[in-house]
C-alpha cells in the first residue's frame, strides 16, 4: 500500500512510501537509490504524466524481475528520488539505465548496503503523527467527493485511546485545549479505554493539521493514542 504525505525538513519534501515493503525487509539488504531531475516537469501536465509512466515502468521492471522491492520516493528541490531494496546488488544499475536512458532524463543511481533499513525508517517511513495526517487527508478527500464546503465550521469528534483507565481519566481531568469538550466514553475491541471529544471547527487541511498537532502533544503527554476524527455532512444537515 502506497501512502503520500509531506514532511518539512530543511525544505518541504513530498514523500510516497510503500508500507508493505517492510514485509520483505529481512530478505533485501541492498538499497538502490535513483535520482531523476524533475524540476521542470510540474509546469507541464503532459510531461509530468510521461514522467509518472516512466517511474512506474522502472518500478515494474525491478519488481517484475524480482530484483527489488519499491520502498518509496521523495520529491525534494527539483529531484525525484526513488528508492528500492534488493537481495543483491547485481545488474540493478543496468535495469535502471535501460529504462531511463531512452527517456532523456538527467539521472544517477547508486547502491549501498542497508541491512537494517535505516534509510527507510529515517527518510520514508511516516511517524505516528504523520500517519494521523495521512488518515485525516483521506477523510478530507471523501468530504470533497461529497461536495462539502470544507471552510464551514461544524462539530468534529476526535477519538483518543489509552492503555489504562488512569491515563484516560488524567487526560479528561486536565483537558484544557481551547474549544474542546468531553463527549463520551468509548470501549471497542480495538481499544478498551477510549473517549470522544468534540470541537466546532472547519475541516480544511490547514485547520485539521493545526488541531491534530495540538491534540497530539497533549495526548502523548498522557501516554495516549490519537485514533482519528469524524464529522457530519453540513449539506445533509441543511436539507
Amino acid at each position: 500500500m502506497r501512502e503520500i504525505f509531506n514532511r518539512l525538513e530543511d525544505s518541504e519534501a513530498s514523500i510516497e512510501v510503500n508500507l508493505e515493503a517492510l514485509d520483505v525487509k529481512e530478505m533485501n539488504p541492498w538499497l538502490l537509490s535513483v535520482f531523476i531531475k524533475s524540476e521542470t516537469l510540474d509546469a507541464d501536465e503532459e510531461l509530468f504524466e510521461e514522467f509518472l509512466e516512466t517511474k512506474e515502468a522502472l518500478i515494474i521492471s525491478l519488481q517484475h524481475s524480482q530484483r527489488a522491492i519499491y520502498a518509496g520516493s521523495r520529491v525534494v528541490d527539483g529531484w525525484s528520488e526513488l528508492y528500492f531494496y534488493s537481495y543483491d546488488s547485481k545488474r540493478l544499475d543496468v535495469i535502471v539505465k535501460n529504462i531511463l536512458a531512452p527517456s532523456g532524463y538527467v539521472f544517477e543511481s547508486n547502491i549501498v548496503r542497508d541491512t537494517k533499513w535505516g534509510f527507510y525508517e529515517a527518510q520514508l517511513e511516516p511517524t505516528e503523527l504523520e500517519l494521523c495526517h495521512i488518515q485525516s487527508a483521506k477523510i478530507i478527500f471523501l468530504l470533497q467527493e461529497e461536495g462539502e464546503d470544507l471552510s464551514i465550521a461544524r462539530d468534529v469528534e476526535h477519538y483518543i485511546s489509552f492503555e489504562t483507565p488512569t491515563g484516560k481519566n488524567r487526560f479528561i481531568n486536565t483537558l484544557d485545549l481551547e474549544g474542546f469538550s468531553f463527549k463520551d466514553d468509548i470501549s471497542t475491541q480495538d481499544f478498551e479505554h477510549g473517549i470522544a471529544i468534540v470541537k466546532n471547527h472547519n475541516v480544511t487541511q490547514k485547520e485539521l493539521e493545526k488541531i491534530v498537532n495540538e491534540l497530539f502533544v497533549k495526548i502523548k503527554a498522557d501516554n495516549g493514542f490519537y485514533e482519528g476524527w469524524s464529522t457530519v455532512l453540513v449539506k445533509e444537515e441543511e436539507e
